[in-house]
């Protein structure tokens, strides 16, 4: 994985689902605090307060400026260029100030010297973030806002692009330098600095991670959209309201064919137009694990194709079954694609609303909900499938046409950031190609990074059903031990929020369509321990579940368990997990993705020093 892509979890330790737009306002409330604590105690009488004061004046200044920038569009922040040198001018006087004679003097003496230093840092860090890195991302932007974009009306010109994957990745292994610095400071001591500091720390760790789902995508672009040879993938549409490892059952497949930065995609087509031409290839641990231990007892058709972990066994599978199919058979497959609702309303958002034959119209907020819950109340059985297809299909085509830089920027952030809550993911069969997608971060896998640990936790739902919109999951991850090897804790929950009157009044194929299970969330469960480390004291509370087995999986050692959680209730696992001695950022979790953004993941402080 790249030194970038490593760095996309640092801001773990917080709320990711409460992340604010505005740049660095906390920097003042940390400055007015610092000129609080500082009169309090005396230190330095007069002066040194009113030093003070004068950095909290330029921060000020600097914050106005780079909040109306932030606020913009791409096109602003392409012609940022003579807004620059001024914010500069006032961060460089802020760093200046607060590493003065005075300061650094204060930084020595006990109860306020860690916080002294820790606000010095700050400004650093943010001088260096202004002076350096957003310098080198703002040229990227200036230089594709300057090229042409589009390549007729459906087609994308892709010198301009590959120019700017190099540059871009500079800018952005400099900012992500930076937030690492940041986040290294010493955690300030006086709570309310505590506090500002945190806010900041969260704020400066979700812009990282949007300027890194940019770089990424930037990286694999070319290879999407084609290169110098035509490229055909199978778009496979899955939903989440029947879940699989992967995301959800497949309801259609599309093919998208790329040359050059021209792209075609052809119409979906209902799952079972491939019902008649087999299963996929799959090993003998899938078929243990998924066919024969059941309950629900998996044929690997093409509606199964997600319940592998790994976005490669999927692409092995669809493939089996594409060359087997009239429309395929002579047609060779280079990759697959797949997508979910929640990446379908995200490129709705960027490119327009969808009407339906029927009036429907469905937009960047609407689309998940109506694909994954609303759809199977309000039409037949089967026109389901059909209505995603025609979903996806519409969505799709209108991904790279009419391209121009503003677009390009809202498709290139929107894709990195959906690719690593596994709403989108590839993979490519040629083994070059699928380097860069991977290192990019684009195909879904196993835990398999020492540096980036992370624990796998995947759900397949057991019981027929659309039940997948009304499964909430949430996870509390927090560091315990920092010695001797990082060792964390981790909650992770399982709440069917159907109540007993819609399991009895929703239709049966929302519900389930054995009687005996109607309401009920039926998961099969995978636990996988990062590269490197291990799961321990692994138990459950709530729900009807199976005993936790220790098992292993085309030669990977997992959990696995089966729990059956009924309307209303909440199944908690809980477990404690050691990295390897290897790793470089904190530990989070891949999961299968939900019908919403927010991936329900809370960090919380480390019961031990970090620093």
């Amino acid at each position: 994985m790249s030194q970038a892509n490593a760095q996309q979890h640092q801001h773990h330790r917080h709320h990711r689902h409460h992340r604010r737009r505005r740049v660095w306002p906390w920097v003042v409330g940390i400055l007015t605090i610092v000129v609080l604590v500082l009169a309090a105690v005396g230190v330095m009488g007069l002066q040194l307060a009113k030093q003070a004061k004068q950095v909290q004046a330029h921060e000020n200044n600097a914050i106005a400026m780079l909040s109306k920038l932030s606020s913009g569009d791409a096109e602003t922040l392409a012609n940022a260029g003579d807004t620059l040198p001024q914010i500069a001018h006032e961060t460089r006087q802020a760093q200046d100030i607060a590493h003065g004679g005075l300061w650094n003097t204060a930084a020595k003496m006990p109860f306020i010297g860690t916080d002294i230093s820790t606000v010095q840092g700050m400004t650093t860090v943010i001088n260096g973030i202004v002076q350096d890195s957003i310098p080198q991302f703002v040229n990227v932007l200036k230089t594709l806002n300057d090229a042409q974009i589009a390549n007729g009306d459906d087609g994308v010109n892709l010198q301009p692009i590959i120019d700017a994957v190099e540059p871009l990745q500079q800018a952005n292994t400099s900012f992500q330098r930076k937030v690492r610095d940041y986040d290294a400071l010493p955690t300030p001591g006086i709570g309310m600095i505590r506090s500002a500091y945190s806010k900041g720390e969260t704020q400066l760790n979700d812009l990282a991670n949007r300027v890194n789902a940019l770089s990424n995508t930037f990286q694999i672009l070319p290879t999407l959209l084609g290169g110098g040879q035509q490229r055909t993938y199978a778009v496979m549409a899955m939903t989440p309201s029947e879940m699989r490892s992967s995301g959800g059952l497949i309801g259609s497949v599309g093919e998208l064919t790329a040359a050059n930065g021209s792209v075609h995609v052809g119409d979906f087509r209902p799952n079972g137009d491939y019902l008649p031409y087999g299963i996929g290839d799959h090993s003998a641990d899938m078929k243990r694990v998924f066919t024969d231990e059941g309950p629900l007892h998996m044929s690997f058709d093409i509606r199964d194709l997600a319940v592998f972990p790994n976005t490669a066994d999927s692409a092995v599978a669809m493939r089996s079954i594409w060359n087997r199919a009239p429309w395929g058979k002579d047609v060779p497959l280079d990759g697959v694609i797949m997508v979910d609702p929640v990446f379908l309303q995200q490129l709705i958002a960027v490119n327009g609303n969808v009407t339906l034959p029927d009036g429907t119209v469905l937009t960047g907020e609407n689309t998940a909900e109506f694909l994954m819950n609303t759809v199977y109340q309000k039409y037949p059985e089967n026109e389901t499938d059909a209505l995603f297809g025609v979903v996806a299909s519409q969505a799709m085509k209108s991904m790279f046409s009419h391209m121009d830089m503003g677009k390009l920027y809202k498709t290139g952030e929107m894709l990195g950031t959906m690719a690593k809550g596994r709403h989108f993911t590839m993979y490519a069969f040629d083994e070059r190609v699928e380097q860069g997608i991977q290192a990019a971060g684009f195909t879904g896998q196993i835990p398999s990074s020492e540096t980036d640990p992370s624990v796998g936790i995947y759900l397949t739902e057991q019981n027929p059903s659309k039940m997948g919109w009304y499964i909430k999951r949430k996870a509390k991850i927090q560091r315990v031990n920092c010695d001797d090897g990082d060792l964390y804790h981790v909650e992770f929950m399982v709440h069917n929020t159907m109540t007993e009157e819609e399991a009895k009044s929703l239709p049966w194929y929302i519900t389930g369509n054995n009687s005996n299970n109607t309401g009920k969330a039926m998961e099969k469960i995978l636990f996988y321990a990062p590269q490197g480390g291990s799961i321990s004291n692994l138990m459950q509370l709530g729900g009807k579940v199976d005993a936790v087995k220790e098992t292993t999986i085309d030669g990977v050692n997992a959990y696995e368990t089966y729990v059956q959680v009924n309307p209303g209730q909440i199944a908690t696992f809980t477990f404690d997990v050691r990295v390897s001695e290897k790793a470089t950022a904190p530990l989070t979790i891949d999961q299968t993705p939900m019908g919403w953004m927010d991936d329900g993941i809370t960090y919380l402080d480390p019961k031990c020093d970090t620093k």
